[in-house]
């Protein structure tokens, strides 16, 4: 998929991760190669749009600024990172009292304490429709049931993923204010809310809500100057003429494609192209 790959920063003893998110437009499925690619920082990773955390998880780079926009997913990682024990026996409660009314009751109350905070932000996440994170305008996170039931999974290692977490600095905010913060030697790989279904009909309108046309911009001169400091870039985006023209210059674009399934509708699933540009 890429050119020859750098010396692949995991060993083979280290026991793989799973991120403990479902995420929409999430990177598990491009993970493997992309690490490949980026090879272990000399300096820090930093990844300003962090979602499931994919890519960290499968790079474990020794040292990390990780952060996202969502005050809640990054509340969630910080408690994970300082008591994954306390996480762990809450999920551990969730999962005996789950039922419908259950479900709508934990989404209807907040918690004042961090631990329970998080903990119902995981098991919303796994027992609600797709795992798709929405919140109304009064910012309520308003997704219905799914049909899963399952709180705690198998493939949970909260443990590693804290012991992983230990080297990060975990901070919410602006993609802008993280990005600035790269210098010679770091890496960083961002990966923007984007649909990749309206290649042909409208690209930048049906994505106006996820991520402005301005934010697209300011993202990409954000990582020029990045770049400009020494810093390596990934970004992962549509595959769309726009975008293509709007990185063209200074960057290296490789088409990719990956299947969608994250639709309501079988008629809208599929393959769908998007990019990865580096520079």
């Amino acid at each position: 998929m890429f050119d020859a790959p750098h010396s692949s920063p995991i060993s083979a003893t280290d026991t793989k991760v799973i991120p403990f998110l479902k995420w929409a437009g999430g990177k598990r499925w491009l993970a493997s190669d992309l690490v490949k690619k980026i090879g272990q920082p000399v300096g820090r990773y930093i990844e300003p749009f962090l979602g499931g955390g994919a890519i960290f998880f499968t790079l474990r780079p020794k040292s990390a600024l990780l952060g996202d926009l969502n005050t809640e997913l990054v509340d969630t990682y910080r408690a994970i990172q300082k008591n994954w024990r306390g996480i762990k026996s809450r999920l551990e409660r969730h999962q005996e009292l789950h039922t419908k009314d259950y479900y709508y009751t934990v989404r209807s109350t907040t918690p004042k304490n961090a631990l329970d905070r998080a903990a119902r932000f995981i098991y919303l996440n796994r027992t609600c429709w797709n795992g798709l994170y929405r919140v109304n305008l009064s910012g309520v996170f308003n997704v219905p049931i799914g049909t899963k039931n399952t709180v705690l999974l198998d493939t949970d290692d909260f443990e590693t993923i804290s012991h992983l977490l230990e080297s990060a600095k975990i901070q919410a905010g602006d993609f802008e204010s993280l990005i600035d913060q790269a210098i010679e030697g770091d890496v960083v790989f961002a990966d923007p809310p984007y649909t990749v279904r309206h290649k042909f009909n409208g690209f930048v309108k049906y994505n106006e809500s996820l991520f402005s046309w301005d934010d697209q911009v300011r993202l990409r001169n954000s990582l020029l100057r990045a770049m400009n400091r020494g810093a390596k870039i990934f970004v992962t985006n549509a595959d769309h003429e726009s975008i293509r023209v709007l990185y063209g210059d200074e960057f290296e674009l490789t088409g990719i494609e990956r299947y969608s399934s994250i639709s309501g509708k079988s008629s809208t699933r599929g393959k769908y192209p998007e990019l990865v540009i580096t520079g």
